[in-house]
Parts: C-alpha cells; structure tokens; sequence
C-alpha cells in the first residue's frame, strides 16, 4: 500500500508554447449513471494540462489526477470476462496494455472498446449506490491487459462533452501534441 501521495499523468513531451497547452483538457471515457443505470459518457476534465517543470518531466504536459492512497496493479488474461459488476469506488483505471470492452445491461446500443496506452484512460463511477446493475467489462485481446486501478475520494470536475464513449476525434488535442514534438 502507498502513502497517500498525489497522481499526476505526464503525457508528453512539448515542443509547443506552454500557453498552448494550458488550453488543453484531457478527455475520457467515463462510467457514469441515471435513473439507477449505468452510462458511457465521453467526459472533459474541467482542470487543463500544464507544463511540468519537475526533474524528469521538465517541459511535458502533466494533469494531476487527484489524491491517491491506494494504487492497484492488474493483469487480466486474454479472454477474460469480468462479467457484471458495478465500480467498486469512484476510480481512475488506465489500461496500459490490452484492450478492454465495456457494456451496459440496460443499452445494447453503447460499447466502449479501450485499448491500451495513451488513450486507455477511463473513469468508473458506477457504484452500487448510483447504478443498480452495473457494467460488464471483457478483454478480447490476443494478449493480457494490464491496468492500473486508482480510487479517489471524489468525481474529478469535468463536462459531459456527449454521451457515449469518447472516440478519435475526441483526442485529436493529445495526438496534436504527439504529432507537434
């Protein structure tokens, strides 16, 4: 178990103006609910990017992510069905390899696939005291998934850019980043 110590995600290097990037907000897909249901939304996060001026990440845009005391590492067989489950806690997970597929009992018109990496970003806020039945997650990748799992204490600010899952477009500020170093 961590010390309670706080998160912070640096993303990438910049060779951009900082005030370029402090206009840039993170983007994710999010399990939230309603009518006791749980929902995809594609979420923006109210708190923008800045530019880390820390040993290692100097120059990068850095989003801290909130207080963590406890941090979970996961490896999920390929194939594996975690069936039916609400979130434990509010919680970020980060998949850093794999794939992971997610659905709802109560749409069968909206899935997220979330791969691994840069984009693997989600947040769960599906508790059993929101959401009466939950989601199911899959892993259908041909290799494991490995993801991170991070409760916090609260939602993070954020708008609800649509509801469903996040798609490319929705990251084109990130990739413009990868695309400008």
């Amino acid at each position: 178990m961590l010390s309670k110590m706080r998160t912070s995600l640096p993303v990438l290097t910049l060779a951009c103006a900082a005030s370029a990037v402090q206009a840039l907000n993170l983007n994710i897909t999010a399990l939230g609910a309603a009518n006791n249901a749980s929902t995809l939304e594609c979420w923006q996060m109210t708190t923008p990017f800045t530019i880390s001026s820390t040993a290692g990440t100097s120059g990068s845009a850095s989003l801290e992510l909130g207080d963590v005391t406890n941090l979970t590492y996961t490896v999920l067989p390929a194939g594996f069905d975690g069936g039916l489950h609400n979130a434990p806690r509010a919680q970020w997970v980060i998949f850093i390899s794999g794939l992971a597929y997610i659905t709802l009992p109560t749409n069968s018109t909206t899935a997220a696939y979330i791969p691994g990496g840069e984009f693997g970003v989600i947040f769960a806020a599906d508790t059993a005291d929101v959401s009466a039945a939950g989601h199911r997650t899959q892993y259908p990748g041909v290799t494991e998934t490995v993801a991170l799992q991070m409760p916090v204490d609260e939602v993070p600010t954020h708008e609800v850019i649509h509801s469903g899952p996040c798609v490319d477009d929705d990251f084109v500020g990130l990739r413009g980043l990868a695309l400008a170093s």
